[in-house]
């Protein structure tokens, strides 16, 4: 009898680890979303993201996506003012990011790639090609392993997270139940899938945080809709490459002001200010703003300037330093150009 509850202890035992997963199966089912929303956002294969994400966390163990869920070991810098914490990499005791929510630190990921001038090449190349991008990110130095590439491409490979790359994130849960068909018995994971049917003509809620001020209802009403429409606005900003040599930079589509959005891409407001050689906090919709320093020429020779701007308007426009443009065309600092004046963008306006 003893013998016959052992065997069929261990029948019951196999079967039930039969039905249990990688780590690393887990953690695509629970992020794949995320990579897949920041493709969307950063035109970042979900594919490389992903993969990256399961190499530096080995499948979501990492002490630094447990403790302070950050997935892909980004350090401090100099621009970080959030918080922090220590770990050992490279040398002892190194300062590392930390993140309220492993959603935050995709999106870091995303914003420290697309920002960053080592990595310009990158976005020129096909987004579905995620060969050229693993192979991309280790000649920018992204790591120092020299298999870093084909670790990359491996994972990519075994997994099937190409997949990722031709889907949307509205798609993106029922192409994780299609990989794994055992979640169908999964009521945690089936619970997603029932939201995604009701809103998929809708935008994914933008959390909000609101200061309590002792006030009548319909003032924080009013309140409410003012942060809420501010936090949409910032969320809705997409980085883009600018012609002159891929220069990262946005359109701000609302009003709003540096802090802002200094706070969202995680660069000092000085910075901006500087690199945008800006007078105030003040951002209009429609300004350009660039997320790094801008060239010293442009990327075409000559512009006609339109009525009604002045030379910050068209440094912004092609990417130029201010003081450097003023000197290609042996004009002061402050002086306007007329309508239909011809701009040098490249050499220096000839004497006449």
């Amino acid at each position: 009898m003893k013998r016959l509850f052992l065997l069929v202890s261990l029948l019951v035992l196999s079967k039930f680890s039969a039905q249990t997963w990688a780590t690393e199966d887990q953690y695509i089912q629970k992020f794949a979303k995320y990579a897949v929303e920041e493709m969307e956002k950063y035109k970042i294969p979900a594919s490389i993201t992903l993969a990256q994400g399961l190499l530096e966390t080995g499948g979501g163990q990492s002490r630094l996506a447990l403790e302070g869920k950050n997935h892909f070991g980004i350090k401090c810098k100099e621009d970080w003012t959030g918080k922090t914490m220590k770990h050992t990499d490279d040398a002892p005791n190194e300062c590392f990011r930390v993140y309220d929510d492993p959603r935050q630190s995709y999106e870091d990921h995303s914003i420290f790639l697309s920002t960053r001038k080592y990595y310009a090449n990158l976005f020129n190349l096909d987004m579905k090609d995620y060969k050229a991008w693993a192979t991309g990110l280790k000649k920018a130095g992204y790591a120092t392993n020299p298999r870093y590439a084909s670790i990359l491409i491996g994972k990519i490979e075994k997994y099937k997270l190409y997949e990722f790359d031709n889907i949307s994130s509205k798609e993106v849960l029922y192409a994780v139940l299609k990989m794994y068909p055992n979640l169908k018995d999964d009521r945690a994971f089936m619970a997603q899938l029932e939201p995604e049917k009701s809103t998929r003509k809708t935008k994914d809620p933008v959390i909000i945080e609101v200061p309590y001020k002792q006030t009548s209802y319909a003032q924080q009403q009013k309140r409410v809709e003012r942060i809420k429409t501010k936090a949409e606005m910032l969320n809705s900003i997409l980085i883009k490459s600018h012609p002159n040599d891929g220069l990262k930079y946005i359109v701000i589509p609302e009003d709003t002001n540096v802090a802002a959005i200094a706070k969202k891409f995680k660069i000092s407001e000085s910075k901006l200010v500087k690199w945008n050689e800006l007078e105030g906090d003040a951002l209009h919709k429609n300004d350009i703003v660039f997320l790094e320093s801008k060239n010293s020429a442009g990327n075409t020779a000559t512009y006609k300037a339109e009525a009604g701007e002045d030379m910050h308007d068209i440094a912004q426009k092609f990417g130029i330093k201010l003081n450097k443009l003023y000197a290609k065309n042996r004009m002061d600092e402050g002086q306007r150009p007329s309508p239909g004046q011809l701009i040098y963008l490249i050499d220096r306006k000839p004497r006449n």
